[in-house]
């Protein structure tokens, strides 16, 4: 899918993460995907994402979108057709604010997306997000404020660590509307900086699915904090699944 270069700022951006048994989260994972571990779990997690001024590149920050976004993610490595190993995220499901972004996702930009609607509480270093989606597929609800450190609990050492980690992931893939391919989406920011977002409440009715995730088998992890981001969206080479009709990339 050849996309133009899109610009914007990601005005604030959760990324909630769960530490969870490899073992279970491959049998989430559609090939070619595999999980990415670390210190023996793999790693998922929630985006929630509110975006401002998107727009291709060659139009001025005022004629830009803004839109409130979810994503239900899983690091993960997979083969390359040269023999190598890439890394980035899987990406189930997209939910955003924004019909446009339903209407045009998964044909003109990268991935499905599902409108939804977000309840959004802010104040100074506290926040308050819920997400229901339309088709009733997506609940969920994220409650922190800013930290100083992640928790001792953590699999990561350090909010440093555990921000490379997730930097490292900034190729994301999901599904299109063909069967077994996914559609790609690289996030470039011009800066990098990620602070440790205490949570005093996350619930989701994916990952506390325990027909996917069997109780004992999925943890939270540790959640970060992003703001104030200027970024752009760099569209990447279709994946097929080692079964479709073709070879690695197409």
């Amino acid at each position: 899918m050849q996309v133009p270069v899109i610009r914007g700022v990601i005005d604030r951006r959760i990324l909630v993460n769960y530490r969870v048994d490899p073992a279970v989260l491959a049998r989430v994972l559609p090939p070619p995907f595999r999980p990415k571990v670390v210190r023996g779990v793999g790693m998922v997690g929630i985006c929630l994402i509110r975006l401002k001024n998107v727009r291709p590149t060659f139009l001025p920050a005022w004629a830009g979108l803004s839109s409130e976004n979810a994503a239900h993610r899983a690091a993960v490595e997979w083969d390359d057709e040269r023999g190598g190993v890439r890394e980035g995220v899987y990406i189930r499901r997209r939910d955003t604010s924004l019909w446009l972004n339903a209407v045009v996702g998964g044909r003109l930009f990268p991935g499905v997306h599902h409108r939804a609607v977000f309840d959004v509480v802010e104040r100074v270093d506290r926040y308050d997000i819920a997400v229901r989606s339309d088709d009733g597929g997506v609940e969920m609800r994220v409650r922190g404020e800013l930290a100083a450190q992640i928790p001792e609990s953590s699999v990561f050492e350090t909010a440093d660590e555990a921000s490379a980690f997730f930097e490292r992931g900034s190729l994301g893939y999901s599904d299109g509307f063909k069967p077994s391919r996914y559609q790609g989406l690289e996030l470039r920011c011009q800066t990098w900086r990620a602070e440790p977002l205490a949570v005093e409440e996350v619930r989701s009715n994916f990952f506390e699915n325990e027909s996917l995730f069997p109780k004992g088998s999925i943890a939270f992890d540790c959640a970060l904090l992003m703001r104030g981001i200027e970024h752009e969206w760099h569209g990447a080479s279709e994946l097929c699944c080692p079964e479709a009709p073709c070879k690695g990339s197409c």
